[in-house]
């Protein structure tokens, strides 16, 4: 069996970067902190839109984006996710209002885009952990960032980096023939628009999106060009 040694890195990096952002950035004035955060959304958006124009179908981007907002609102997932993130501020004994926001946020940016998906598939198909330990240099840098304003829920963002990435890893072999260049797109493209909303959220937007009710659009980003394929 493989052992996920990339997913396993980049969960340290991710869990040391949160924990070293939460205790250092006490240190940094609350002005300060505030512009470093605006500054990385802005940085942000650039990302967002590079990976939401990475090639994906844009119907079908739009698509999972509809069908993923209708459907965490059937599943009531922003009240899930509020219920999850209250039973671990209970556990660790937290009071952070922003715990939960700081969890889903971290989470998916780490956990979307292309080098999450690359990165797996090239070190579960013995190419090596190049695209892996980049991109756990950069989830490092911006979890720093994120845990210094939203606080601890930002340090368990490594369990979802472990378990989807290291399932990716392990798996590789077999899931390889089914993610195909389109799935992968679609799935990357969709990612960005999200990631695009949470860059608006970090910026200040006077109405917040609400990037929980949409995780779903990644399953469906995912559905969406699989089910067509089968018909083209």
């Amino acid at each position: 069996m493989i052992v996920p040694w990339g997913p396993i890195i980049n969960a340290a990096a991710v869990a040391v970067g949160a924990t070293i952002g939460l205790y250092l950035g006490g240190l940094i004035p609350e002005r300060v902190r505030t512009l470093v955060f605006q500054l990385f959304g802005l940085c942000l958006v650039g990302i967002a839109l590079d990976m939401a124009m990475g090639g994906g179908d844009f119907i079908l981007v739009v698509l999972s984006c509809a069908l993923g907002a209708l459907t965490g609102e059937l599943l009531k997932l922003p009240e899930r996710l509020d219920a999850l993130g209250d039973w671990l501020k209970r556990l660790i004994g937290s009071n952070n209002p922003d715990f939960t926001e700081g969890l889903v946020t971290s989470s998916l940016l780490v956990c979307v885009g292309a080098m999450s998906i690359v990165g797996a598939f090239e070190e579960g198909l013995g190419k090596g952990r190049t695209t892996v330990l980049t991109k756990t240099m950069i989830d490092f840098f911006a979890v720093m960032i994120l845990a210094s304003r939203s606080g601890s829920g930002v340090i368990f963002c490594f369990v979802p980096v472990l378990v989807y990435q290291g399932a990716l890893t392990m798996l590789a072999a077999y899931l390889k023939p089914f993610v195909t260049p389109e799935i992968e797109a679609t799935l990357t493209s969709t990612g960005g628009v999200l990631v695009l909303g949470i860059a608006f959220n970090m910026i200040g937007l006077k109405t917040p999106v609400n990037i929980s009710c949409a995780l779903p659009a990644l399953v469906w980003a995912v559905i969406l060009p699989a089910v067509l394929a089968l018909f083209v």
